[in-house]
Parts: structure tokens; sequence; C-alpha cells
């Protein structure tokens, strides 16, 4: 793991959160794209987690405080465990996670670039998650003005004074303009298609609604929903890609609830969201996004996927988790059940996938003995 610190007297000295949050890079190459997002990014600590050959040379542009992991320093970490950690899939991630140590994560692309909102003014990504996870979710009852707490907005006339507190906000879900995040047969079908619309809005994904999260500009509680935003089994030796932040959010999702739901980004984070009544907001803010992937190898990559996702969103759709599931990672335990139960029916692939969702925790916990909060279902929580 190599280490680097560095200050820079041109950065604000108290930026929000300084102390509080992580930023995560997955990456192959240079990161040069850093130096766009100088300004923003300076002032934080940045998880880097090399993907591919270990014994390449990983460089970050001089003033960043960042530490660099690679597939042995995983293996090192983690022993046999990191099997549960992708290999050539961005999917590798949620180390970066496991490892942080910080209240809130945000994580990026190594292909994302800092976009301009329509007044030509560059937006600050990283300040808006901010604002998202710190200002409540409105998961039960949607409001047509969007996000109430947002500057100029309110709560609309008929909305139940007693749902007016709203929800804690676990995720934060970030869109992108340029290059849209879409799957193979779509970007065969329109090679040319850019997204240049703006749209200045943020809300709440409603309870029992599940989402398709995109990881490349996303920010999440950790503390909230960390063990559960699980990026899964992908790439190197799995029979599935590009699927991973989509199994994340489907899971999320799903646990926060216990009668009250609400949105985290992917069907896992989903379905735990819901169980435990957090919030998922998406919208703002945006990134440019400025490299189109090749759609005949994410055809390849998602294949199987496109197929399987028939069966895997009508069981996110139904699942349902114990009242005794009170934190996040007996949420998670009992989703790789079912997922053993139900899903493995289909292939053979997602018992391996539930079984690494086990392991995924067990090494969540070896690293984070009592840093891990538990969530209670009154949405209060204490130390593990």
């Amino acid at each position: 793991m190599a280490s680097k610190a560095s200050s820079s007297s041109s950065i604000p000295s108290t930026p929000l959160l300084k102390d509080e949050l992580d930023i995560v890079i997955p990456t192959i190459r240079n990161l040069d794209f850093l130096e766009m997002w100088r300004p923003f990014f300076q002032p934080y600590h940045l998880i880097i987690v090399q993907d591919g050959d270990p014994s390449k040379t990983i460089k970050v542009p001089e003033g960043f405080d960042y530490e660099l992991y690679n597939r042995n320093d995983i293996n090192r970490i983690l022993g046999p465990k990191a099997s549960c950690i992708s290999f050539k899939d961005s999917a590798c991630r949620c180390f970066g996670y496991m490892v942080s140590k910080k209240k809130y994560i945000y994580t990026i692309d190594d292909d994302c670039f800092v976009a301009k909102d329509p007044s030509g003014k560059e937006i600050n990504a990283l300040q808006q998650h901010i604002k998202n996870l710190l200002s409540p979710s409105t998961p039960f009852f949607f409001n047509t003005l969007y996000d109430p707490y947002r500057e100029g907005a309110d709560f609309v006339r008929g909305y139940p004074f007693s749902l007016r507190e709203g929800a804690k906000t676990a995720v934060s879900h970030g869109l992108w303009l340029n290059i849209p995040d879409y799957d193979a047969p779509t970007q065969l079908v329109k090679p040319r298609e850019r997204n240049q619309r703006y749209v200045d809005a943020v809300l709440t994904i409603p309870k029992g609604t599940l989402f398709p999260m995109c990881g490349m500009n996303l920010a999440f509680d950790r503390e909230l929903i960390g063990p559960a935003m699980y990026f899964g089994l992908m790439g190197d030796g799995q029979p599935i890609g590009r699927y991973d932040d989509m199994w994340a959010g489907w899971c999320v999702k799903v646990s926060l609830s216990n009668g009250l739901n609400a949105f985290l980004c992917s069907v896992f984070c989903e379905v735990i969201c819901d169980h435990l009544g957090l919030g998922v907001k998406t919208g703002l803010p945006y990134i440019w996004h400025s490299k189109a992937s090749n759609p005949f190898v994410n055809l390849k990559k998602e294949y199987n996927g496109i197929f399987w996702q028939e069966d895997i969103i009508p069981f996110f759709q139904s699942a349902t988790l114990p009242k005794e599931c009170i934190t996040v990672q007996k949420c998670y335990f009992e989703l790789s059940k079912q997922v053993k139960e139900k899903l493995g029916k289909i292939d053979p692939y997602f018992n391996k996938l539930a079984d690494a969702m086990v392991t995924w925790i067990e090494a969540w916990d070896q690293l984070n003995p009592s840093g891990t909060a538990t969530v209670l279902a009154n949405g209060s929580t204490k130390g593990k």
C-alpha cells in the first residue's frame, strides 16, 4: 500500500466534512483526471483501489492525501476472505469502503470530469452530495416539488405533517452529462446519443420502488449502510460483469424498512433501506462522463445479466426481511440466504455470490470490529 500526504494553501481550510469523508476511486491507469478535480478533492483523503496487474505503477498527481491499494494489499489484508473482492472489474472499489474509517464515502470513476451547469459554472459534485446526505429524505410520501428541504422549496399542500421530519438519507445518487450510462444493446442502437439535458432537481426514490444504481458518481453514509454496499462478484472468473453497482443498490434498498420503506441505490441497497427506514436521493449533482466503453465488450460482460435480471428484479420486489433483522449485517445475511434459496435455481453463480456476501460481511466486521453502527428500525443508532 502506498501513501502520501500534502497540503495546499490555495484550498479552503475548512471544507465541509473534511475529516468525515473519504473519496474512493477504482482505477487501472494514472490518475491525471484528478487535476480537474483538484479544487474540490484536494482537501479530502483519497482511497485508490488499483485493479488488474499489481506490479503496474499508478501515478497520482502531487498534492493529494491518499492511500493506494493493489491486489497484493487486498490479499495481504483479507487473507482467504479476499475472494469476495472482484478482480478486473470496477467492483473492486468496495474494498475501499471496507478499509475506510470515515462516516461518509464518495466514489467516482476515473473517466468522470467536472461538469458545468447551464450558466457555465463548474459543478462541485462533492458539495452537492454532502448537501443531499445531510438533509432528510421523503420515501413515504412523494412531494411534487421534489426535495422540500432544498432552498426555495417546501412541502406542498396536503403533505402529512406527521411525515415532514423525513427519514435519514443513506445514499445520494448523482447523474452524468455527455456519455449516458446505457447497457450494451442500447449503446449499439444509439452509438451517438449524448445526454445534454441538465435537470435542476433532487428527489427521493419512493417507498417500494427499485432503480438501477450507477457507481460512477455516488455518495453514501457508511455508518448507516456501508456493510450493504457490496458490489458483488464480477469480472475475472465470473459469468457476469457491469452489474456490480446495480446489485449493491438493489440489496441496500430492500433492507432498510421494517414497515418503513426508503430507496438506496441498487437492489440490495434498496431492500435494506426499505427495511430499516432509510432514504435514497437521486438527481443532482451531475458529472461529465467522458469515455464510452466498447458496446461489444460490454455485451459479452452483460449477456447473462440481461436474461437473469428478469428473475432478479421480481426477487427483490418480493423480498422481505424479518423484524429481528435490526442491523445492516443481519439484513445482509438474511438476503444471502434468500439469494441462495431462490436465485440459486437459476444458475450456480448465485450460490457462489451468496457465499461471497457472507464472506464480505465477515471481512467487514473483521476490519471494523467496533466502528459499524447498529441501525435500529426507529432510525436511532448505537455502537455495536
